[in-house]
């Protein structure tokens, strides 16, 4: 069975935007963007809801950010190369290849969807990763943590979680973003 691992930049005190909506904080050194895309590299399917999609979809949808750099040309190829499967009620059609729409999340069929895949899925979003961890759906989290604190804003996880964790791994950027691997115990 695939794992399904939820990846999220986080501020120090959790949150993934602050306030305002905004997540410039989190624009990562090459050294956090190679991690990243060395990460997501082996991601046969990314899940979004409508929010994380349309961020995510300039790296098919704007070719111009791909030519600024082999790195972020590599991450464009990466992206684009996985599936996606966008959950959203207001969406009338997706801009990216290899995408598909689902109007609803449904534990079953992402169950479905772990079982048959031959590599591992990610979550994007915590509105949609709540569904997830809820479902008991969620095996590992990435989290990128940024040394900042925003106040407030959307947090990473559900409010009313309570999910225990083991760290399986973590590693520092000469930027001061930590990234911690979690095990979800069951």
């Amino acid at each position: 069975m695939a794992k399904l691992i939820y990846v999220a930049n986080v501020s120090l005190d959790g949150y993934i935007e602050d306030a305002h909506g905004s997540f410039e904080w989190t624009a990562p050194t090459d050294e956090v963007f190679t991690f990243i895309t060395d990460l997501v590299r082996p991601v046969g399917t990314y899940l979004y809801g409508r929010r994380m999609y349309e961020t995510m979809a300039v790296w098919e949808t704007q070719p111009a950010l791909a030519a600024q750099s082999e790195l972020m040309a590599d991450f464009a190829d990466v992206w684009q190369a996985a599936d996606k499967i966008v959950y959203s009620t207001t969406l009338d059609v997706v801009a990216t290849a290899n995408t598909r729409l689902e109007r609803r999340f449904g534990p079953d069929s992402v169950r479905d969807i772990k079982t048959s895949a031959a590599s591992a899925l990610t979550v994007g979003g915590p509105t949609l990763a709540a569904h997830a961890f809820n479902a008991g759906l969620v095996d590992e989290c990435q989290l990128f943590i940024y040394p900042a604190l925003v106040g407030e804003g959307k947090p990473a996880f559900p409010s009313d979680a309570r999910i225990p964790l083991e760290l399986l791994e973590e590693r520092r950027f000469g930027n001061g973003v930590v990234n911690l691997r979690y095990r979800i115990q069951s």
